[in-house]
């Protein structure tokens, strides 16, 4: 496993060692020991998966207190443009836009510490999008982003006439709205 350096403190890409053969490839796509040798200690607690059609952008969200989570994210078939946005109050990256794009073909994932809004945007006709936390989900907790809001100018990489979003992201606050 190869840890990628984001330039945001705690943020990592994660390039997993992927062995192929004529048989098609094998991976870990999460191993505790070699994130401990890291020092990348967490206790993931759930996985989740969403699977969505082309144009579908869902975000930016987080979780706020002591539900905020971390999160290890990939993709299991298609491709997705994953967004974060650093939003931890005293951070020198706060504010902060990191984007990548993950594929079933790169393998690349996301680790998404506590503290960054996160979301993503659909480029395939399909994705399944999985990740894991380290905290369940909690409702109150619940906090988000406007994921077009013209502050952050986020490339989604998807048509506006063609994004399908939830009724939820469209209604979160701007950025300099939000509450962490």
């Amino acid at each position: 496993m190869k840890l990628i350096e984001t330039g945001i403190q705690d943020l990592f890409v994660i390039e997993p060692d992927v062995f192929s053969d004529e048989r098609g490839y094998f991976f870990e796509s999460f191993s505790l020991t070699k994130f401990l040798k890291h020092h990348l200690n967490y206790n993931f607690v759930q996985d989740n998966e969403a699977k969505s059609v082309f144009g579908v952008i869902r975000g930016l969200h987080y979780q706020t207190n002591e539900k905020a989570q971390s999160k290890l994210v990939r993709v299991i078939q298609g491709s997705v443009k994953d967004v974060v946005v650093d939003i931890r109050p005293h951070s020198n990256t706060y504010g902060k836009i990191f984007s990548i794009e993950l594929t079933e073909t790169n393998k690349l994932q996301l680790l998404i510490p506590k503290g960054f809004a996160h979301g993503y945007s659909v480029l395939s006709d399909t994705s399944i999008f999985s990740y894991k936390c380290d905290e369940f989900y909690s409702k109150e907790n619940e906090g988000g982003i406007y994921l077009l809001d013209p502050q952050l100018n986020i490339d989604w990489e998807v048509p506006i006439d063609k994004a399908i979003m939830s009724e939820k992201d469209k209604l979160w606050p701007h950025f300099g709205l939000h509450k962490m």
